[in-house]
């Protein structure tokens, strides 16, 4: 029992995003020659990918060895 509730926790920590936002992007399809894939339409084709953005934080800067 105690593993399974581990198993559980650990799953949903890293299922969760914790203060990642998540933005969509496309990106035009490519030939080897460098250009784009046209559908029917005569629009370039996009590869669409979901990914997580993260905040950047502010610090202070490392000291440097002597």
């Amino acid at each position: 029992m105690k593993k399974f509730i581990a198993l559980l926790s650990l799953t949903l920590a890293t299922t969760l995003s914790f203060g990642a936002e998540t933005e969509k992007v496309c990106i035009d399809k490519m030939t080897k020659d460098g250009k784009p894939v046209l559908d029917k339409a005569g629009k370039p084709q996009q590869e669409c990918k979901t990914i997580k953005v993260h905040k950047k934080l502010e610090g202070t800067k490392v000291p440097e060895k002597k």
